[in-house]
């Protein structure tokens, strides 16, 4: 299935995926721990723009790219994507939360058309519709659905219009600008919400999460930037269902959750859907 996608793409995606779910994780047991997910969000931007800033090579003339409204709408995106995901996930299971999470290839196709003025290929578009059955039987929504989960498929709709608006400057601006200006931009607009939920003291375990949430979620999006740059998004898209798995196996070993059986049938809806976008991306490489 994969034999025509580099294997390069395919493990810099998993090991991409990977680590956003583990910082999701890292987050989700500070939250349940009592942390305001306003704090564990800005926690997030903040230290990992401290941390990478002298690793980023900004240069005093890439500054005025703060002042584009592209970018600022770019860094607002992923600010509130990450506040609903890690409001979501302080009480649903780390792998609903993802298969909710998952309208946001939905997203980020139809905004890719309308926007981006790609082509909308109609063996995509079945594919895309078939996984969003599999999102319905997760979110299940208007029978139990919970508040949290509303706000999974709220974080999916950021995080797909983010993925467009990557795509729209990643041939325009350098991947450690875009992944520094997007830290910078999170961390100042999330903390006027942030002063009054600041927590009284921070323990080692808990220096060491916030430490977990912020790095591992910031190397994730720097390495889908770098594929970004070089692989067409057709291929990259269907490789980021691998996120998934991720969230399933670690919500069942960290948390001791797992998926119900319709949470989990749809699961497998939207990652039999990812797959089969993934052979279908592989047989265009491989034609002449």
């Amino acid at each position: 299935m994969t034999s025509h996608i580099p294997f390069r793409v395919l493990g810099t995606v998993v090991l991409a995926m990977t680590l956003i779910v583990t910082g999701d994780a890292a987050g989700k047991a500070l939250t349940m721990a009592g942390a305001s997910p306003f704090f564990v969000a800005w926690s997030r931007f903040a230290v990992a723009a401290v941390v990478l800033l002298p690793f980023s090579g900004l240069q005093a003339a890439e500054l005025r790219g703060f002042l584009d409204w592209r970018i600022l709408l770019r860094g607002l995106l992923i600010a509130t994507g990450i506040l609903c995901i890690l409001t979501a996930l302080r009480t649903e299971p780390i792998a609903n939360v993802f298969g909710g999470f998952f309208v946001g290839p939905i997203v980020a196709f139809a905004l890719s058309a309308l926007v981006l003025k790609e082509r909308a290929d109609p063996s995509r578009v079945a594919l895309l519709l078939v996984s969003f059955g599999g999102v319905l039987l997760v979110v299940k929504p208007g029978f139990g659905m919970q508040a949290g989960m509303g706000f999974a498929v709220l974080a999916g709709c950021f995080h797909g219009s983010y993925l467009v608006a990557t795509r729209s400057l990643a041939g325009q601006y350098r991947p450690r600008f875009l992944l520094i200006s997007q830290l910078i931009i999170g961390a100042v607009v999330l903390l006027p919400f942030t002063l009054g939920a600041l927590p009284q003291s921070l323990g080692p375990t808990q220096i060491g999460l916030v430490l977990i949430s912020a790095l591992g979620s910031a190397a994730g999006n720097f390495l889908l930037v770098l594929v970004n740059r070089t692989t067409p998004a057709n291929i990259v898209a269907p490789l980021i269902y691998s996120q998934l798995l991720a969230a399933t196996v670690l919500g069942g070993v960290v948390f001791g959750t797992w998926p119900d059986g319709v949470a989990l049938l749809g699961l497998c809806v939207i990652i039999l859907s990812g797959l089969s976008s993934l052979w279908l991306a592989g047989r265009r490489l491989a034609q002449p």
